[in-house]
């Protein structure tokens, strides 16, 4: 059977004359609606039955969304929840310096550009994603501690990328941790995401080698009536006290400043994030031998609405100082709400952005499952360290998770038109 690549001319005049259209109702603000899925249609209706995705009809709008690649910072950062991703990373080969580092990012940016505009891989397509829209597919590179040194631009790496310390928790599998070059792909289509893990792969050729590989999954888009917070694999509402873009100090917690402190060789990473990334395993069996009442208490939260103990909605403030009839803080004092809580850290934030993950059933019969733990902000020293601290001295939940592998990356600002990611950095 022929295979379907980009060489079919009408294939690809099909994807282009869609998501042409696509690109500019989202110029106007559209894509996000469901007036995409009609100019969808209106550019299918024209491309002739003779190819795969006039054939197909119009895309709703789930899969029509369109993520811009080019801004201020990257996607993947603040973009939604994404129902699949997947996170990579590699290391340059033996050999390779800052040249092929550089002509990597070039490949890396051209194929990340086209594929969230929903296009095919400029190389060999594989044919995967052809019926499909871009379906907010977002491609999102980092740097790790070794990138530099193997690049020769050790003096241009940012003191907040020193190594995090070591915690009395940890497990960590080093085969599964760090590496010269981190990848987040997320998408609300399990195709189109693993499309471009592909075609990234590909990309990669002899200059850098996959280290590590990981895929994670979250609920879909309009599963639920209403929009609502994510729950992860303990059933636990997760990512209530995250910092939101409409506080007014948003971007000085999650963005590195344009004009920071810092020395001119680090200005590069103005409008950038630094990415703490935790394989955390959760221990479901033991979780699921717990009462109702006693899994409330290691959260501090309710199961059911992830509203504090001491009562109110989700987004109401915790009350820490409120005594139960028992003389105990209704909100116990190792509870891990307690303990993560910006007010307990100094203010400390981050926001977290994860995947839950299911790699099978272990001999033991027990899942190997658990989150794909990733938080940005600006400085991991004042962000995601003192927190993890705290959490590593007493947090209840403990016995009931165990950190697997662990990464940090730096995580440049979006390219400008014209730019590839991390060019600022390469070509400074």
């Amino acid at each position: 059977m022929t295979s379907v690549t980009q060489s079919n001319p009408d294939i690809e005049i099909s994807r282009r004359r869609l998501l042409g259209t696509v690109g500019a109702a989202g110029a106007a603000g559209l894509a996000l609606g469901g007036a995409s899925g009609a100019l969808a249609h209106s550019a299918l209706a024209g491309s002739g039955s003779g190819s795969a995705s006039g054939a197909a009809g119009s895309l709703a709008s789930l899969g029509a969304t369109q993520v811009a690649f080019h801004g201020d910072h990257q996607a993947g950062i603040t973009t939604p929840l994404q129902a699949k991703g997947h996170v990579v990373a590699f290391d340059l080969a033996p050999g390779a310096g800052r040249t092929e580092a550089a002509a990597l990012l070039r490949r890396w940016s051209d194929t990340a550009r086209r594929l969230m505009a929903g296009e095919t891989a400029p190389t060999a397509d594989s044919g995967v994603a052809l019926d499909a829209g871009p379906s907010s597919l977002t491609v999102t590179f980092g740097f790790g501690h070794s990138f530099f040194e193997r690049t020769g631009l050790g003096a241009r790496r940012p003191a907040a990328l020193d190594p995090l310390p070591d915690f009395s928790s940890d497990r960590l599998d080093a085969q599964r941790s760090n590496g010269d070059l981190w990848v987040q792909i997320g998408a609300n289509d399990g195709l189109v995401a693993f499309h471009a893990l592909r075609a990234l792969q590909k990309d990669a050729g002899d200059a850098a080698r996959i280290r590590w590989q990981m895929n994670g999954f979250n609920r879909s888009p309009g599963a639920t009536g209403t929009p609502m917070t994510a729950r992860n694999l303990m059933g636990q509402v997760d990512g209530t006290g995250n910092p939101k873009p409409s506080e007014p100090d948003f971007d000085q917690r999650i963005f590195v400043a344009a004009a920071g402190p810092g020395p001119a060789e680090h200005a590069w990473m103005g409008g950038g994030s630094y990415a703490v990334v935790r394989r955390i395993r959760m221990l479901l069996d033991d979780w699921d031998k717990q009462s109702l009442a006693q899994q409330e208490q290691v959260i501090g939260r309710t199961k059911a609405t992830g509203a504090p103990l001491t009562g109110g909605g989700e987004t109401t403030e915790m009350e820490l100082d409120k005594i139960g009839p028992d003389g105990k803080p209704v909100i116990p004092s190792n509870a891990h709400a307690r303990i993560s809580a910006p007010e307990q850290n100094g203010g400390a934030a981050m926001l977290r952005r994860p995947f839950s993950f299911h790699d099978g059933i272990g001999s033991d019969g027990a899942p190997d499952a658990g989150l794909l733990f990733i938080c940005w902000q600006a400085d991991p020293l004042r962000g995601f360290v003192p927190v993890q601290r705290k959490l590593d001295r007493g947090d209840a939940l403990s016995a009931f998770i165990r950190h697997e592998s662990s990464g940090l990356y730096a995580v440049p600002p979006g390219p400008r038109s014209g730019e590839y990611v991390g060019q600022r950095l390469l070509e400074g």
